[in-house]
């Protein structure tokens, strides 16, 4: 892979066999034991991905993910969460994370996912040829630059949500459930659907002009979301 990864934890047994499966798969592999650590690591070595344990002492996984959002909202972070506490998990999504991996997890795992995130902010996917140029009124997608803008401006989206809303342009007028979503978007064929549901939450923040009665992406009841374009679709 040759991608350059930042694991922070507090737990010298966990940093170690992370980065004994991610240099195994070809990566670079920093390790940082506090959120003061790793943010330092992050200002100087400026890492592909973040490995990033929740729970922490001093600087809290949170903390880190919420000032990484702020000065690098490009960078993906995947989020470590103890005992599947969905609780967690959503806590974790809010502030920003593009994956979380529960505790215990299995490194081979954490590895794929980590592949994932990385070929996606790369821009690096498979399938068919899509419209590299997305354009709905205000809202521009540029899927081969990974650049999206609203009025001009650049949204800071994370990996995920620029993924969710490229996907949605394309496919305009369709509703999909969130299951769809996940495998979709997120290349899961299970795991937590509320995943989908704050990654919706966030991006609604970013593109609708009222979050809370959303013109473009749509909650459709019993089945999911659905994307209208408020110029009638996506342009080339």
């Amino acid at each position: 892979m040759g991608h350059r990864v930042l694991v922070v934890d507090d737990d010298p047994t966990v940093s170690d066999v992370v980065r004994r499966y991610l240099e195994q798969d070809g990566c670079e592999v920093r390790l940082a034991a506090d959120g003061a650590a790793g943010l330092a690591a992050i200002a100087t070595h400026r890492p592909d991905l973040v490995v990033l344990d929740l729970m922490m002492p001093g600087i809290d996984g949170l903390e880190v993910c919420r000032r990484i959002r702020r000065q690098l909202p490009g960078l993906p972070v995947i989020m470590l969460t103890a005992l599947g506490e969905e609780a967690d998990r959503v806590l974790g999504l809010e502030v920003g994370a593009d994956d979380y991996v529960t505790k215990p997890f299995s490194p081979r795992e954490l590895v794929l996912r980590i592949r994932s995130v990385l070929r996606r902010a790369s821009g690096h996917t498979t399938g068919p040829a899509d419209l590299t140029r997305l354009v709905d009124a205000e809202l521009a997608v540029d899927t081969a630059r990974r650049v999206a803008e609203r009025d001009g401006a650049p949204l800071a989206l994370t990996v995920r949500e620029f993924d969710l809303l490229a996907f949605l342009m394309r496919h305009p007028g369709r509703a999909w459930s969130r299951a769809d979503l996940l495998d979709k978007v997120w290349g899961w064929q299970f795991g937590d659907q509320s995943t989908v549901t704050v990654h919706v939450r966030r991006l609604r923040e970013k593109i609708e002009y009222e979050p809370a009665e959303p013109r473009r992406i749509r909650t459709i009841w019993g089945v999911g979301y659905r994307y209208d374009p408020l110029d009638g679709g996506p342009q080339q």
